[in-house]
């Protein structure tokens, strides 16, 4: 069996709009200080937003298009002092497949498809590829 499967086809949704410029300026995850950001969809998406309201929590899941998607372990919070791990029991962006998981706050809904969340730690330009309520 081999070891890898590609996958036909990821669609990305649209966009991260945000004040962190940069992989490095990123906290390691929302609680530590993320700033809001805004999630600029493709206007074609509209429709999906249909029942989504400012203060609901949703699952904003983006593809870390700057992670290394050789990374198989890594030291937690890049911190050499704690032991190597497997990626899959870290939320190191750097894996085979770099998928964030942010849990967020709406705070805003604008047209023709956008969201105003928080916190959100993913940087600027970061591929949107899934939205999903939590309730």
């Amino acid at each position: 069996m081999d070891m890898l499967y590609e996958s036909p086809r990821l669609t990305i949704l649209g966009h991260v709009r945000s004040t962190l410029a940069k992989r490095e300026d990123a906290p390691k995850s929302g609680d530590e200080g993320a700033p809001e950001a805004w999630l600029e969809l493709e206007p074609g998406f509209a429709p999906a937003l249909l029942g989504l309201a400012p203060g609901q929590r949703v699952l904003v899941i983006t593809w870390l298009h700057q992670g290394d998607r050789t990374t198989l372990q890594c030291h937690p919070r890049a911190d050499k002092n704690r032991p190597l791990r497997g990626v899959f029991a870290t939320r190191s962006p750097d894996r085979p497949n770099p998928l964030g998981l942010h849990e967020v706050t709406i705070l805003e809904i604008a047209a023709p498809a956008r969201l105003r969340v928080e916190p959100l730690e993913a940087i600027d330009g970061t591929p949107v590829v899934d939205v999903k309520s939590l309730g």
